[in-house]
């Protein structure tokens, strides 16, 4: 009011500011034009890719409709899967004890466990194969006796380590040593401050280890423990050197061997194994999904 009153004496007029105008930024999005280029020239080479394979009459599609879902072949499905999942438990049961091993004070436990790991990773899978499927020629029978005395009591070989037994040791057992790295690589990724603090809070050994530090190891274990079971499937392919007649891929070369027709055969066992290893992958997504819980796997791109 007194500035009003000022005004109207001093005979001033004030002077009405006009406001700026809000200019409105339009986002416009980056164009890829090379994206959609390399889309187009991928999309016509898998369109010619498709109808050349399909229309090709050396495929014998008819062949692979007729064998694909054949009881021979589901049952070397079944066989597959069994021998994957129970030597993946023999590995994962083995790996556990070599990595409580080698974090050991006992010299003895340690050089036990490094030399597993050394002999397992440094010969391969069709030798080890090879090897379990001999064990009942070196080694007729198997016996307890007292050191430079009678025996106990004594079995043949054969009766005890059969093909299925002997498939299952020499996968489970190769693989237990590449289990033994990954997970000592996952513990060794933990704080250990984790560990102290939870015990300063009165927390016990088997809680600190089942809330705290195993969820955050998983992280680190389960991806390539996932790869690794993805490796197994595939390796069961190798179990005819046992010799095991009964999984996926016996199967199918038996039929492709009576039919004189191997293409339609191999492309049916490669389906199977296709479609295995599709829901390995989406059970390991769905595993890395629930202990990644609150942390960030997807980085911030930079477009």
């Amino acid at each position: 009011m007194a500035s009003d009153v000022e005004n109207i004496a001093t005979g001033f007029k004030p002077v009405a500011v006009e406001k700026p105008a809000i200019t409105r930024n339009i986002v416009v999005p980056r164009r890829h034009p090379g994206r959609w280029l390399a889309v187009a020239v991928f999309a016509i080479l898998a369109l010619q890719i498709g109808q050349a394979v399909s229309v090709n009459p050396n495929f014998h599609w008819d062949v692979y409709l007729t064998y694909l879902f054949s009881p021979q072949v589901i049952r070397g499905v079944g066989w597959t899967l069994l021998l994957t999942v129970v030597a993946m438990t023999v590995a994962i049961v083995v790996a556990g004890l070599l990595v409580v091993m080698r974090d050991s004070d006992n010299p003895v436990l340690r050089g036990i466990a490094y030399g597993w790991v050394w002999f397992f990773r440094g010969t391969p899978i069709y030798t080890q194969l090879l090897f379990w499927g001999l064990f009942a020629v070196l080694f007729p029978n198997l016996s307890l006796a007292i050191p430079f005395g009678p025996e106990i009591v004594s079995v043949e070989t054969k009766y005890i380590l059969t093909p299925a037994m002997a498939a299952i040791l020499g996968l489970g057992f190769n693989e237990s040593a590449y289990l033994t790295e990954i997970f000592r690589a996952g513990f060794n990724s933990l704080d250990r401050g984790q560990a102290e603090a939870a015990q300063a809070l009165g927390m016990k050994p088997g809680k600190i280890w089942m809330r705290i530090l195993m969820p955050q190891a998983m992280r680190v274990i389960i991806p390539p423990t996932g790869n690794e079971t993805i490796g197994m499937l595939k390796m069961t392919s190798l179990v005819l050197a046992v010799p095991f007649t009964l999984d996926l891929t016996f199967a199918t070369n038996a039929i492709s061997n009576r039919l004189y027709l191997p293409i339609p055969l191999l492309l049916v066992a490669g389906t199977w194994y296709l479609a295995i290893t599709s829901l390995l992958m989406v059970g390991q997504h769905f595993l890395e999904r629930h202990f990644g819980k609150g942390v960030s796997v997807h980085p911030t791109r930079a477009e």
